[in-house]
């Protein structure tokens, strides 16, 4: 095994290195950790329970104050439609978030959860990232842990990794100072990790972030990692300008090469992370398919449903079989997977699908998928 690459000669390596020399040794890592061929991708969608929030962020384009027109909170049956929507469409992933809202305690999100893991036994309740966490246990007078223990007693078992931008106080003021206090997000993963949650880490560049700031984030989520596992993959996305306070002051940099750099240097610095996921949907299908030479072994989801992108006019959509398409265009083995990277079926060719041992004696589910590879969602 390598010798972990300390944070200051990762900033050297990240500022210096060619992308193709950063190129070959993400493959190479890719291909240690998992079966060189394949790409997973998941069957999911990301509903929204509220626009309401009063944080304030200035990147994004989705948030409404609670007197907007436009704002919206849904009630517990509402968001159940969403995942009827889900389990008609096949999904076996639910990533539910929503806004800051000053009003929903804590009773709101864990009756959610009760009603879809009761209701949607097949669904993987994904819901509610780090700041509606955070935000909770503040609406509710209560603690993190007590916030994070209710979820999981309710029957949560992830958490999507949203909200942590790049974990910088330098950047954190300038970007979003109102949504959680410097270290909230990392705190909120690790107590997430030692309850029994896993979770995923993310990172959105491309604004006010400098080299140094990225190797903070990655420094910080790697040492994270260290001392409490838990997160199975890393995904970092683009910052959308359009429609948001913050594109007046993006240094514009963030082109296709500066993803492919991230993706790269992200795999080999990661060195305790299992995943890093490519996205078609954050950065188009071309760059999604392209970025899985650099070191990505996971494609996202299908993403049945999304608005915060959308609400920057940036919008991309595809189905199992799209998803299965793009993955066999980069010359892999695409593989759907669960949230927490159990392997469901792979596609070999069109006319055969292989299910592991793991889902053998579901035979309803197996018939599922078949038909949903032509499927439109």
């Amino acid at each position: 095994m390598a010798q972990r690459i300390s944070q200051e000669e990762g900033l050297r390596l990240f500022k210096e290195g060619s992308l193709e020399e950063l190129k070959a040794r993400a493959v190479e890592i890719r291909n240690e950790k998992n079966p060189a061929n394949r790409v997973t991708f998941v069957v999911d969608s990301n509903p929204n329970y509220t626009n309401v929030c009063n944080a304030d962020c200035k990147f994004c384009a989705f948030y409404r104050h609670k007197s907007a027109k436009d704002a919206y909170t849904k009630n517990c049956e509402e968001v159940m439609e969403h995942l009827q929507y889900a389990k008609d469409a096949g999904c076996t992933t639910v990533l539910l978030q929503g806004g800051l809202h000053p009003d929903l305690s804590l009773d709101y999100y864990t009756d959610l959860v009760r009603n879809a893991k009761a209701r949607f036994p097949e669904i993987n309740p994904h819901f509610f990232t780090a700041p509606e966490i955070y935000n909770c246990a503040k609406v509710s007078e209560c603690s993190i842990r007590d916030v994070l223990q209710a979820l999981y007693d309710a029957g949560q078992r992830s958490l999507p990794g949203g909200g942590a931008e790049i974990i910088s106080e330098r950047v954190r003021q300038q970007v979003s100072p109102k949504k959680m206090t410097q270290g909230a997000w990392i705190d909120i993963h690790k107590t997430a990790h030692q309850i029994g949650f896993r979770t995923t880490a993310t990172m959105m560049y491309g604004h006010v972030e400098e080299p140094e700031d990225i190797l903070e984030h990655l420094e910080t989520i790697r040492q994270a990692q260290d001392e409490i596992p838990g997160f199975t993959a890393f995904i970092p996305w683009s910052y959308k300008r359009d429609r948001t306070a913050l594109r007046r002051s993006v240094k514009n940099w963030a082109g296709v090469d500066a993803y492919f750099r991230i993706l790269a240097f992200s795999r080999i610095y990661l060195d305790n992370f299992d995943h890093i996921q490519a996205s078609w949907f954050g950065e188009g299908k071309e760059t999604g398919v392209s970025a899985l030479g650099y070191g990505a072994d996971d494609f996202g989801g299908t993403i049945l449903e999304e608005n915060v992108h959308r609400a920057t006019g940036f919008i991309n959509k595809a189905n199992v079989k799209g998803m299965v398409d793009m993955i066999r265009s980069g010359g892999y083995l695409p593989a759907e997977r669960n949230t927490f990277y159990d392997i469901l079926r792979v596609y070999k060719s069109d006319d055969e699908v292989f299910v592991p041992e793991l889902q053998k004696n579901q035979e309803a589910d197996q018939v599922r998928i078949l038909d949903m590879a032509t499927a439109e969602v």
